[in-house]
């Protein structure tokens, strides 16, 4: 089974795809729709019939999306289907806060769009700990995301951490622990590295 439409909305002319992420993403926006677990594990169903080698190896797999809001979940995954985006951060309290253990290396995960439905899968290659100001140039440039520059990597994830700690009720620190993760992409076939 693949989704309706595995494609994010583009943007519009002339908008870079990240104009609508994280620095204008506001508190009215609509939350993220939970994710669509059945069409989610009829997903994972074709991707583990077509590869059913490597889900022997790595047979566990989460479910969600990029970012805390629809726009943004769109966005970011449109960076992944049709940019450079190959890597992605969180906080590592936020996996606490949301009930998720840390992700593991060659471990999947579908990546929904904004309305929850499953768009792509994607395996853990590369994992690593970090706080804000020990991120570098080339793992910013990896995120794909805005100029892929560490001041543009620092300004987006500085409002975002801000927003979602806030949000959780707690404060966000240059300090605390980052979770930084490199992927590929290996479900559909469309988009697959």
């Amino acid at each position: 089974m693949t989704p309706a439409d595995p494609t994010p909305p583009a943007t519009p002319a002339g908008e870079s795809s990240l104009e609508a992420t994280s620095a204008t993403v506001t508190p009215t926006d609509a939350p993220l729709p939970a994710p669509d677990r059945a069409a989610a594990d009829a997903f994972w169903a074709d991707y583990a019939a077509a590869h059913p080698d490597v889900v022997r190896v790595a047979p566990n797999y989460t479910v969600e999306s990029f970012g805390d809001s629809p726009r943004l979940a769109d966005a970011l995954l449109r960076e992944v289907t049709h940019g450079a985006k190959r890597a992605t951060a969180e906080l590592a309290t936020a996996y606490h806060a949301d009930g998720d253990q840390l992700p593991r290396i060659g471990s999947h995960w579908i990546a929904c769009d904004g309305r929850g439905h499953p768009a792509i899968i994607m395996r853990s290659t590369e994992l690593r700990f970090a706080t804000f100001n020990e991120v570098d140039e080339a793992f910013a440039y990896d995120e794909g995301e805005d100029d892929r520059t560490l001041a543009s990597w620092r300004r987006e994830h500085r409002r975002y951490w801000e927003r979602t700690c806030a949000a959780r009720g707690v404060e966000w620190s240059e300090d605390d622990e980052i979770v930084l993760e490199r992927f590929r992409v290996v479900w559909p076939p469309k988009f697959a590295d």
